[in-house]
């Protein structure tokens, strides 16, 4: 699929999508929570879909009703029995945290249990799962450190040392899994990035009845086995990554004298891209938050923009759109966190350069910076490189271009927001 972003304005106000990172978590504890359970605001984006079909997988009952996505959960005690040599098969799409989540969950369960990936995902690394799964009593085996997965049950708990430099979502999947097992657990943690996305995973484990102790620096986790999830009702967050992209759009081509309002976003969230407001503010657009319950909104308005620097290690999602925003602001604009974009859907850093160069604009990698030149993008065609923050980011930069921006594969923003495409349109004045 083509997509074609042309120069215009932008105006009006939308529902920001549901993140498919609460989603997720959320679909988890659901599937491991005996009785029923209604995720209210879900993500239709395809990652949420893989997650919902690992639960049906490994025994849940998934129904979409009028209030939302209902969880029949109890897997422990529903899951299809391996056999010898047929072990379950579990297939996670293209959801890095899916595959990373899932392995120590399946690992509850006797038995072998396979994880499988599809496109870029096949490629990613999860190095990370066959150590740790293997001091708490169960087995994982990768392939050359790539997926597939193998995990073999049942976890008994125990003590491991888990690195978490590279991502944090293998984590997340040991968090919600060990209050599961028989014993408890002790998780010894180096080298923590987006430490909120952990936050997330522990505010949504509490919302499903299930708690952990946890040092402040995240570095240590006792985790008391034996720990019962409740089904309970869900309302998923709206997704502060997805929403950086309308954010910055409002920002560099918004309708001068209005503003873009986007709701449905909790201005507490622990997710780490709610930082996307820093760095407006830093650049100058106008900012205004709403608060509200269960969850607010945000203001943006366009201004004379200036360039920035921001440190996005813990918020490497954020890249892409800042990249958008960094292309029209006079000046040098600084990312720092180049190095956590090697193993995203793309490598996303010489992504970034060789696309947006494109665009006329220049984009220099230096170790761990990001150096954007910023000017105005000129009109071009841009591969997304099956990746949909590429995919995002282009159309973005096109509303502020001197011409028209081509995007090919445009279909990839279905990972993340199906309707992203239609929803820009909508708010084009």
């Amino acid at each position: 699929m083509t997509h074609s972003s042309r120069p215009a304005s932008l105006a009006g106000r939308l529902r920001a999508p549901a993140s498919k990172s609460s989603m997720q978590r959320a679909v988890a504890c659901a599937a491991l929570a005996p009785g029923t359970s209604v995720l209210r605001n879900p993500s239709d984006c395809a990652d949420a879909r893989a997650a919902l079909g690992i639960a049906r997988a490994l025994g849940a009952g998934v129904k979409e009703t009028e209030a939302g996505i209902e969880i029949e959960g109890g897997i422990l005690a529903k899951a299809p029995p391996s056999l010898p040599g047929l072990p379950r098969r579990l297939s996670c799409g293209e959801s890095g945290l899916c595959i990373r989540m899932f392995s120590p969950i399946a690992a509850l369960l006797p038995g072998e249990t396979e994880l499988g990936a599809e496109g870029s995902l096949r490629r990613r690394p999860v190095t990370a799962i066959e150590g740790s799964i293997d001091s708490l009593g169960g087995r994982a085996t990768t392939q050359a450190g790539l997926p597939p997965v193998l995990v073999q049950g049942p976890l008994l708990g125990g003590r491991a040392e888990v690195d978490a430099s590279t991502s944090s979502q293998f984590l997340t999947g040991l968090l919600i899994a060990l209050p599961c097992a028989a014993g408890n657990s002790e998780l010894l943690v180096s080298n923590i990035v987006s430490s909120g996305y952990v936050d997330l995973t522990l505010d949504t484990m509490a919302a499903f009845g299930v708690g952990i102790q946890a040092s402040p620096d995240r570095s240590a986790f006792f985790v008391a086995g034996g720990q019962a999830y409740r089904a309970r009702d869900f309302e998923v967050e709206g997704d502060w990554s997805g929403a950086a992209f309308l954010l910055v759009a409002a920002a560099i081509a918004g309708k001068l004298g209005s503003v873009l309002r986007l709701d449905g976003l909790k201005l507490d969230s622990s997710q780490p891209d709610r930082a996307i407001l820093e760095v407006l503010s830093l650049a100058g657009a106008e900012v205004v938050e709403l608060p509200g319950s269960p969850s607010g909104s945000v203001l943006v308005g366009r201004r004379d923009l200036s360039s920035f620097s921001f440190d996005a290690t813990d918020c490497p999602d954020l890249f892409p759109p800042l990249v958008a925003l960094a292309s029209v602001c006079q000046g040098l604009s600084v990312l720092t966190g180049a190095w956590r974009l090697a193993s995203k859907e793309s490598d996303r850093a010489t992504a970034l350069k060789e696309e947006f160069g494109r665009l006329g604009i220049k984009v220099e990698v230096e170790g761990d910076r990001m150096l954007v030149t910023g000017g105005r993008p000129r009109g071009g065609r841009v591969d997304s490189r099956g990746d949909h923050r590429i995919a995002m980011a282009a159309a973005v930069a096109g509303l502020a271009a001197s011409g028209e921006v081509i995007i090919d594969g445009a279909e990839c923003v279905a990972k993340s927001w199906p309707k992203f495409f239609e929803d820009l349109e909508a708010l084009l004045a």
